[in-house]
C-alpha cells in the first residue's frame, strides 16, 4: 500500500488577453503578496469550500468503509470537517513535523490514541492539506516520529522489567521498534529524526507518561500506513488488519492533490475545487461548525453559490438562538469584512469545536481528573447531572452557570493569551483561593472555559500543582510550599491533565502564565 508519488512539471503560460477589470485595478498598488493573498480569497468562497470538503468525504467515508472495525479520530481542527461521525479525536500539530522544527512534543503526546488502537487492534487518523503535498506533515513525519518514540519506550519498559516480548505479542516474536517513514521524507531528514529519537524516549520517560498501560494494551508494535486520493487499493484484496504483525495507525490524507482536477461542474452550476478546504475555519467558516455543517449537509450543497452564504447564516443564528435558550455558550457571530470587502473573509470568537461520537453525544464532555474532585469541561452545561458542587467559570460569558448556589460560582472572565499576554496569571490568585475554599472541604469542582480545552485545562493544572501533591491527593498546598515548581514538573503535571482530558490543548502562552505565576506565587 505504498504511495507512489508522480513529479510532473508545470509551466506558467502568459495570459491571454488579460481584461482590465476593477481587480487588475485593485491590485496595481499591492505587493505581489497581498494580490495573491486577495485572488486566494476571491476563490476560496464559502460554497467551494464546503462542496471540496463533501466531496473529499466521500473518499474518507469509502476507505472507513475497508475496515469498519477500526475507529475513525480526527486530527483536529481540520479533520473534524471530513466526515459525519468520529470515535474520537486527537492533536498532531504539523509544525511538530516540520524541517528546522522537528520534535516530540510531551505537552501533545495523545496517548489516548496508543491505548483506542490498542483496544481496537489499529486506528483511522483523517486530516488534509492546502500547500499541494499529498500529506501534511503531521503525518509525514510527526507521527511516525510519535509512533517510533512510544514503540521504543515500551521496548525499554519491557526489557526493564523481564517480560519478553513474545510473552506480550501472540502474533510477532520481535518488536519493531525502528523508524517508519514515507518514501517522500529524503534520507538526510530521515537520519536527523533518527538522531534524536533515543533523547524523545528518555525525555517521554521523565515525564511521568503511563508507559505500563499502553505496554499492557498493545500486543504489536505501532506502525503509521498512509493513504491518500492517488493510493491504488484492490477492492477484492483488502488485507485483513489482523493479519499485520504491527498495530495500523493508517492516516487518510483526504485532500486531492490539485492535478486530479480543479473546476468542477454539476448540472446546476460550477465550482472550484479547494484541497484542504477545512483548515483555518476561521477565515471562510463563518461560524459554521462542523456538526452544525453534517446536520445540514444536503442543504447546503443543493443551495449553490448564490444562496450558500445567507443559508449558513441562516443555521448558525437558528443554532445560536437554540443553545441561547437553553443557557448554553452562544456568542453573537460577527462577520468582519477587510478593506477591500471581500465578504468571504470573516471574524467570530468563541467558536467551539464539536464532535459526534458514537454514541451520538456531543463531544463537550465533562472530565474529572481522576480522584482529585477536580474536573475540566466547557461552559453551559446542566451541572447538577454531573454531580458538581461549585463551578469555576472562565468564560466571557458570566450566565452559564446553573448551580442555585451563588457562592459555590465564580465568574473570571479570563481572555486567551493571543489578546491579553497577562488575564490569566492576573485570575490566578481569584481562581486558586475559590479552589482552595471549596476543595478542602470534599467538594467537587468544575472548571470550565468556552471549549473545555485551553484556558480552563491551565487554570486546573495551577490548582494541581499548588494544591495537591504528586501522586494527587489534596494536601492545601504543603508540598508546593516546599518544593520549587520546574517545568519538568509543569510537564508531568500537564500529562497527568490530559490522561483524563484527552481534547485538552493548551496555547504556549497560557501555560506560559501558569508557569511564571508559580514560579513567582506567595500565597
Amino acid at each position: 500500500m505504498e504511495e507512489v508519488i508522480v513529479h510532473q512539471e508545470t509551466h506558467l503560460q502568459p495570459l491571454q488577453n488579460p481584461r482590465p477589470s476593477s481587480m487588475a485595478e485593485e491590485t496595481a498598488s499591492m505587493s505581489i503578496y497581498r494580490a495573491s493573498r486577495t485572488i486566494k480569497r476571491r476563490q476560496s468562497s464559502l460554497y467551494n469550500s464546503l462542496r471540496s470538503i463533501h466531496e473529499d468525504s466521500i473518499f474518507v467515508s469509502e476507505i472507513a468503509q475497508l475496515w469498519p472495525e477500526l475507529p475513525l479520530v480526527a486530527n483536529l481542527r481540520c479533520g473534524l470537517w471530513y466526515a459525519k461521525k468520529f470515535h474520537s479525536n486527537c492533536y498532531f500539530k504539523s509544525t511538530d513535523g516540520h524541517t528546522n522544527n522537528l520534535s516530540f512534543n510531551t505537552s501533545r503526546l495523545n496517548l489516548h490514541v496508543a491505548i483506542l488502537a490498542g483496544q481496537k487492534g489499529g486506528c483511522m487518523i483523517v486530516d488534509s492539506t492546502r500547500k499541494g503535498k499529498r500529506f501534511p506533515d503531521s503525518m509525514s513525519k510527526t507521527i511516525p516520529i510519535w509512533t517510533c518514540v512510544l514503540n521504543r519506550a515500551i521496548q525499554k519498559y519491557r526489557n526493564k522489567i523481564n517480560t519478553p516480548i513474545d510473552e506480550l505479542s501472540s502474533s510477532s516474536s520481535q518488536w519493531d521498534s525502528s523508524l517508519h517513514l514515507p518514501l517522500w521524507v529524503p534520507d538526510t531528514e530521515k537520519s536527523r529524526i533518527e538522531s534524536n529519537i533515543n533523547k524523545w524516549v528518555n525525555q517521554l520517560e521523565e515525564s511521568g507518561a503511563d508507559i505500563s498501560s499502553i505496554s499492557s494494551l498493545l500486543k504489536k508494535p505501532l506502525r503509521p500506513l498512509w493513504i491518500s486520493q492517488k493510493t491504488v487499493i484492490w477492492l477484492n484484496e483488502v488485507p485483513d488488519y489482523n493479519s499485520w504483525d504491527f498495530t495500523p495507525i493508517i492516516l487518510i490524507s483526504s485532500s486531492a492533490s490539485n492535478d486530479i482536477y480543479r473546476q468542477k461542474t454539476s448540472s446546476e452550476f460550477s465550482w472550484s475545487y479547494i484541497a484542504g478546504a477545512g483548515d483555518d475555519e476561521e477565515s471562510w467558516a463563518r461560524g459554521l461548525t462542523p456538526l452544525l455543517f453534517w446536520n445540514n449537509v444536503y442543504d447546503l450543497i443543493n443551495s449553490g453559490p448564490d444562496l450558500c452564504n445567507q443559508k449558513v447564516a441562516d443555521f448558525v443564528e437558528k443554532d445560536r438562538v437554540y443553545r441561547a435558550q437553553r443557557g448554553h455558550n452562544a456568542p453573537q457571530i460577527s462577520i468582519k469584512p477587510t478593506k477591500m470587502e471581500i465578504k468571504s473573509s470573516s471574524h467570530f470568537q468563541d467558536q467551539s469545536l464539536e464532535i459526534i461520537m458514537e454514541n451520538g453525544d456531543s463531544g463537550h464532555l465533562i472530565y474529572w481528573l481522576g480522584l482529585t474532585n477536580l474536573a475540566v469541561c466547557a461552559t453551559g452545561y446542566e451541572f447538577k447531572a454531573f454531580d458538581v458542587d461549585c463551578v469555576l467559570n472562565c468564560d466571557q460569558n458570566k450566565d452559564l452557570c446553573t448551580l442555585e448556589d451563588s457562592k459555590a460560582h465564580l465568574h473570571l472572565p479570563i481572555m486567551n493569551s493571543k489578546f491579553d499576554r497577562f488575564s490569566l496569571q492576573r485570575n490566578l490568585p481569584s481562581a486558586l483561593h475559590f479552589a482552595k475554599l471549596h476543595l478542602k472541604r470534599g467538594k467537587r469542582l468544575a472548571v470550565c472555559c468556552n471549549n473545555g480545552e485551553d484556558i480552563s485545562v491551565c487554570v486546573c493544572l495551577a490548582i494541581l500543582i499548588s494544591l495537591f501533591n504528586v501522586e494527587g491527593v489534596y494536601d492545601d498546598g504543603k508540598s508546593f510550599k516546599e518544593t520549587q515548581i520546574t517545568k519538568l514538573d509543569m510537564r508531568q503535571r500537564l500529562i497527568f491533565v490530559c490522561k483524563y482530558a484527552v481534547n485538552a490543548r493548551p496555547s504556549r502562552g497560557n501555560l506560559k502564565q501558569v508557569f511564571n505565576f508559580l514560579v513567582g506565587a506567595t500565597y
